[in-house]
């Protein structure tokens, strides 16, 4: 994997577009991200219409995600043996479907919130085998040299349809309704299967198939355990999830109990995340390596975010500090999902990719109707404290531990006049000065 000991110029930012496939399939992803995260506020938001509980919300974030609690792994063996672009069609063609029939139920208004239900369990099928195949495939699009870039990009993206989708999807819901936000998104999903029958083999960089063989599951988890790097990403990640990552159950409860400022002002509230995200995703890429130490450090200081915006004064405080959340979410996010596939061997990176999503996703499965439980049981204030302090605390008890285990301590001093913190080993040798 290619390392870079400067920062690239700025008009290599995004340099993994000069891939003609990897062009195509980032210009589709934009759409359809864009219209998932339409489908995401709409789904929410119709939800919490029927059942007037924002447990709800969380219940429905759980039926999405608990699939990959139960089947995760499998998703990544699944990634691992066969051919890519195939299992994305299928999986794309699969969401299409669900789509339309969400659509279907609900311009008819024979929407039930267990039809929600049913339809966030298979969602999270689909997902299960869509999401580890789609991060790997980005390695056969672009190849090891922009791999990183096409990464962060990918995160950019991502971001970027979450900006202008919650926006546009507060809008629908507020003038025609929600079901033309699952409209949308079916024909979007259609777009994604076009570009991968579009897409140029004889330009990706095939990566090799896994055999079938016995223990391929346990070997994927012992060769995570084994590697401390991901590993105690892994952990990070799967603490935040639970906490952290639930913001649609925050938003919709400060939307609905607090500012009651309606669909529109929860569409708001998304996107104000997402332009954090975005600028977040953008300086991911300016970054000339990731570490370990980045990861932990990112996290806590989403966390202390997070846990101040619990008790944000107004309307308007609050909003700025959902975007240094989206900032601070972005650069843990993508230094997590960077230091995780490139610390990880080209055979297995579906199986470990596959253990990776499952704690994210699976964390927010369980987050979901925990942290609305909480909502209602202390408020929102309370509970938005609690989903920074939490992963802000473990942060710095995650970096106690591998200090430790590192013999690693800090020693203080001068340097002429200057105070100097340097990291050094048991024996007094610097590793770093601050």
């Amino acid at each position: 994997m290619p390392v870079l000991s400067t920062r690239p110029p700025w008009r290599e930012t995004f340099v993994s577009l000069k891939v003609p496939n990897y062009r195509k399939f980032a210009a589709s992803n934009l759409v359809a991200n864009t219209a998932v995260w339409m489908q995401r506020i709409a789904m929410d938001w119709l939800v919490l219409q029927l059942s007037g509980s924002v447990a709800a919300v969380g219940i429905t974030v759980f039926m999405q995600f608990m699939p990959m609690l139960v089947l995760g792994l499998h998703g990544g063996v699944i990634a691992d043996r066969y051919n890519k672009q195939k299992i994305l069609i299928v999986t794309q063609t699969c969401a299409a479907l669900l789509a339309g029939v969400l659509a279907a139920l609900t311009l008819t208004g024979l929407t039930q919130v267990w039809h929600v239900y049913l339809i966030s369990f298979l969602l999270g099928l689909v997902t299960v085998v869509d999401n580890p195949t789609r991060q790997v495939f980005v390695n056969e699009l672009v190849g090891p040299k922009y791999l990183r870039n096409a990464i962060s990009l990918n995160s950019s993206i991502f971001q970027l349809g979450g900006l202008i989708g919650p926006a546009v999807g507060g809008i629908l819901i507020t003038a025609v309704g929600g079901g033309w936000s699952f409209v949308i998104n079916a024909v979007a999903c259609l777009a994604v299967v076009g570009s991968l029958l579009s897409l140029n083999r004889s330009q990706l960089h095939h990566s090799p198939a896994a055999p079938r063989a016995k223990g391929q599951l346990a070997e994927g988890i012992r060769y995570v355990r084994r590697k401390p790097v991901i590993f105690w990403t892994v952990v990070m990640v799967a603490i935040i999830a639970v906490f952290a990552f639930n913001m649609p159950v925050f938003l919709a409860a400060y939307a609905n109990n607090v500012y009651d400022v309606g669909a529109q002002g929860y569409g708001l509230f998304n996107a104000l995340v997402a332009a954090g995200a975005l600028v977040g995703a953008l300086a991911s890429t300016r970054r000339t390596s990731v570490r370990l130490s980045m990861v932990v450090g990112t996290a806590a200081a989403l966390g202390f975010i997070q846990a101040i915006a619990g008790f944000a004064p107004s309307e308007i405080a609050f909003g700025v500090l959902l975007i240094g959340i989206g900032v601070g979410n972005l650069l843990f996010i993508t230094a997590a999902n960077s230091l995780v596939q490139m610390s990880s061997n080209v055979q297995i990176r579906g199986r470990v990719i596959s253990l990776y999503i499952l704690v994210l996703l699976g964390g927010q499965a369980i987050g979901g109707p925990f942290m609305g439980w909480v909502v209602e049981q202390v408020g929102p204030h309370i509970a938005m404290m609690i989903s920074g302090v939490v992963p802000a605390v473990a942060a710095v008890v995650i970096a106690l531990l591998i200090a430790r285990s590192a013999s690693l301590r800090l020693r203080f001093g001068l340097r002429g006049r200057r105070p100097t913190i340097a990291i050094v080993n048991r024996a007094g040798k610097s590793g770093a000065t601050l």
